[in-house]
């Protein structure tokens, strides 16, 4: 163990953040005044003392020093290498230091004591196997700085004290950690504190080398990637110069993030793209995920996140748009103007916004084909002034094609809404939803219902595409959905919608439309000038009443395209002088006979009603609404079996009413005066003509009564009525739909006078008055009511027997 001896009165030679322990050998530059002061001092001192002058290094750390310093003698003053004058001081042992006390100089001179640091003899075997770890593991650290001079002189040293006071001239020591050396006197616990220090600095420098190898090899990894694509740059290019394809230009690198922070993003979206971003930087060319973040960045920052466009709130001018460019559908022409009203009134008064939500529409337009729906798109978003884009949804039956595909698979895309508004420019454009009733569903899942958060104003403010994965306000955009067929739609989804029906044009209307619009548009197409052909009024009536039959005018249009064509080919063969004015007495030259002769124009013997047991039903189909004939017969007793025979390609509902309405003849015909008792034994046969189409509903109900009651009397049905409308068993007729589209076939079929049930009557206000004015409309309640109106008066005539059916 260490011990104190003798006394020492030494000048203190401070030594700022450096520590010198015992056996160092340290120059010292004299023009520190602090140091030339001490030296000055202990030599002074020496002249009256034998041996060479002695100072205290004392380390100054902050101004503070250790109560344990260094004595040490001054061995040579002289110049040091860059000439400055110096001293050369060796550290002979360890002094406790004292009081301080006065001497020669300048110098601060303080009483000490000298510290015994001699370890025990002989040394213990744990002390010996301490040794031989410090002298290996400095052989090591030596070694790897090719110190190999040195590490013969520590194998040399055998003392523990200077073995130890050694690790003084170890460069990775901290003042701190040499101060701590300093301190401990006893030579064991020194050496040990020596040994962890080394031993602490060796394992540090081993994973400083790891991770340094490791970076060396990546980049080694990166230089050699780089100069074999430069090198593959280069063979290309000689090629492409050899084979004579020319200089290609040079791709240039896009600098995302520069794109990103430039771009005027919402605040969530520059979030995500930046994160994207940031993994393109990390990920290697050769990573197919670098493509696809390149391939989403570029989408992101197509999208039109805050580019709308500035309505046009000129409400007579949008009303007149919408008047020139379509006749008729006065509903969604007045729908366009109130919602244009009530945007002009929220922006005067600054409520643009409301609760996050914009101000847009979701309308559903249900109609037959060839009304205008699709073309009235267009017309809405010029009169708003906004951009437009249409979505075919015809046939889709992949949910990912609504929403978007996961950015997990190959060849992802975002869905058909967000490529609407990347297509449209702004964020605020007309969009058609083109054919929302052909929708379907299979194992991709169902569109239509991904089309649920779309549709709905209270959720398309924050709408998620899969692929985009931020949230996209869709509250300002107006979505026009098209359908031909109401229950093609799912019921949720229609709640979402705001339901306009286009039931399809009167007479009138489509000789209007095919004048101002069809006509001039067939013109351009035929090459023809519009003073070259004209169409007369009354060619027009006749093409919309007898050569076509539809709700829409699609056929229309090619009805006068073919005219046109005609006339342009005999004029080019040398047959037809121009101009020329086509009237309804050219038509049948130029494109064959009529294909739809009105019932009433026929010859009275012709007509389908001429023998009883026919009826004139009236039907709502995909194309509109459409004339259905009824037809009844009775089987032979003798050859016929009995019970009820339906044919005509019928659904359950239609079956069932036909059920009804035997059962009820049978159990009221005889307060009706009709021969029931031909219903028990013989067969009854009910028809519905065109086969081949498949028919249901209850609204046939009191046509086939008719027809059964028409041939169970001998009487005809009137060839001038149609009627609609469900029976009961008790003879009630019950309301039915689609009243203003039977309405409109039976107006474009000739017929004049309706029935239908009376609690209908109100739906009456939706039909043209042109075409109410032309119909006699009859509104009742019972079965007896319609016989009394359909069958005509019994004659001397009216054949007693019943037509047999073959």
């Amino acid at each position: 163990m260490a011990s104190t001896s003798a006394s020492l009165t030494l000048p203190v030679l401070p030594l700022d953040d450096e520590v010198v322990l015992p056996g160092m050998v340290v120059p010292l530059d004299l023009n520190d005044a602090d140091v030339r002061a001490a030296v000055e001092a202990a030599q002074a001192a020496a002249r009256t003392e034998p041996g060479k002058p002695k100072v205290l290094l004392v380390p100054r750390v902050d101004g503070t020093y250790p109560s344990t310093g260094v004595l040490g003698t001054v061995e040579q003053v002289g110049r040091l290498a860059d000439g400055d004058p110096g001293a050369l001081i060796r550290g002979r042992g360890r002094v406790q230091i004292g009081a301080g006390t006065t001497g020669p100089g300048a110098a601060l001179w303080v009483e000490g004591t000298r510290i015994d640091e001699s370890a025990p003899e002989p040394l213990p075997g744990h002390v010996t196997e301490l040794v031989k770890e410090y002298k290996a593991l400095a052989t090591a650290w030596l070694r790897k700085r090719g110190a190999w001079q040195v590490v013969d002189r520590v194998q040399a040293i055998d003392d523990v004290s200077q073995l130890a006071d050694n690790s003084g001239y170890s460069p990775f020591l901290t003042t701190e950690q040499k101060i701590e050396l300093l301190e401990t006197a006893d030579p064991v616990a020194r050496l040990k504190l020596a040994t962890q220090q080394l031993r602490d600095h060796l394992a540090e420098q081993d994973v400083a080398e790891t991770i340094a190898k490791d970076v060396q090899e990546g980049v080694d990894k990166q230089q050699r990637e780089f100069l074999l694509r430069r090198q593959l740059e280069a063979v290309r290019k000689e090629l492409r110069e050899l084979n004579g394809e020319g200089k290609d230009s040079a791709e240039e690198s896009d600098d995302y993030r520069a794109r990103v922070e430039a771009a005027d993003l919402p605040e969530k979206v520059r979030e995500a793209a930046l994160k994207e971003v940031d993994k393109l930087e990390r990920s290697s060319d050769q990573s197919p995920e670098g493509s696809w973040i390149r391939t989403w960045l570029d989408t992101v920052l197509e999208l039109p996140w805050n580019d709308r466009t500035e309505d046009a709130y000129d409400i007579q001018g949008a009303k007149a748009v919408l008047d020139a460019e379509h006749s008729g559908l006065e509903d969604v022409k007045e729908r366009i103007t109130e919602y244009l009203a009530v945007r002009k009134r929220r922006t005067d008064r600054g409520l643009g916004v409301i609760g996050g939500r914009r101000g847009g529409a979701v309308l559903a337009l249900v109609g037959p084909p060839g009304v205008g729906k699709t073309s009235l798109g267009e017309s809405v978003a010029h009169a708003m002034g906004r951009k437009f884009v249409r979505v075919a949804l015809g046939g889709v039956r992949d949910e990912a094609e609504i929403r978007g595909h996961r950015r997990t698979y190959v060849g992802a895309l975002p869905g058909r809404i967000v490529r609407a508004i990347k297509e449209a420019g702004s964020m605020n454009p007309v969009v058609l939803l083109d054919e929302i009733d052909k929708v379907g569903s299979d194992f991709r899942g169902d569109p239509a219902a991904a089309l649920l958060e779309v549709l709905d104003p209270a959720q398309n403010h924050t709408f998620r595409d899969h692929y985009l994965e931020v949230e996209l306000d869709l509250s300002d955009v107006v979505f026009l959905a098209t359908a031909n067929v109401l229950e093609a739609i799912p019921e949720a989804l229609l709640d979402r919608m705001e339901l306009v029906r286009l039931d399809g044009y009167t007479e009138d209307e489509k000789v209007v439309i095919a004048r101002d619009h069809l006509l001039p548009r067939q013109l351009e197409r035929a090459g023809l000038d519009k003073d070259e052909v004209t169409l007369a009024e009354s060619a027009l009536r006749k093409l919309a009443g007898e050569y076509t039959r539809e709700a829409g005018v699609r056929t229309l249009e090619r009805s006068i395209a073919r005219l046109l064509r005609k006339v342009a080919a005999q004029h080019e063969l040398g047959d037809r002088e121009l101009p020329f004015t086509i009237t309804d007495a050219d038509l049948r030259a130029l494109i064959g006979r009529p294909h739809h002769v009105p019932e009433s124009a026929q010859d009275p013997a012709e007509r389908r009603t001429a023998v009883p047991g026919v009826a004139t039903g009236l039907a709502v189909t995909g194309a509109g609404g459409d004339v259905l004939f009824v037809e009844a017969s009775l089987a032979d007793p003798e050859t016929g079996a009995a019970g009820l025979t339906l044919t005509g390609q019928l659904g359950d509902v239609m079956k069932e009413s036909a059920q009804i309405a035997l059962s009820f003849l049978r159990s009221r015909g005889a307060e009706l005066e009709l021969p029931v008792a031909d219903l028990k034994d013989r067969g009854v046969h009910i028809h519905f003509p065109a086969g081949a189409v498949p028919k249901d509903g209850p609204s046939a109900g009191i046509t086939m009564t008719t027809a059964l009651a028409s041939l169970l009397s001998g009487r005809l049905v009137r060839t001038d009525v149609a009627m609609t409308g469900e029976v009961s068993l008790t003879g009630r007729v019950l309301p039915i739909g689609g009243v203003k589209q039977k309405l409109l076939a039976a107006h474009r079929a000739g017929v004049t006078t309706v029935i239908i049930p009376k609690r209908n009557e109100a739906d009456l206000d939706d039909v043209p008055a042109e075409v109410l004015d032309k119909l006699d409309v009859h509104a009742v309640t019972d079965v007896r009511q319609v016989l009394e109106l359909a069958l005509a008066p019994a004659t001397s005539e009216t054949a007693p027997e019943v037509p047999v059916a073959a």
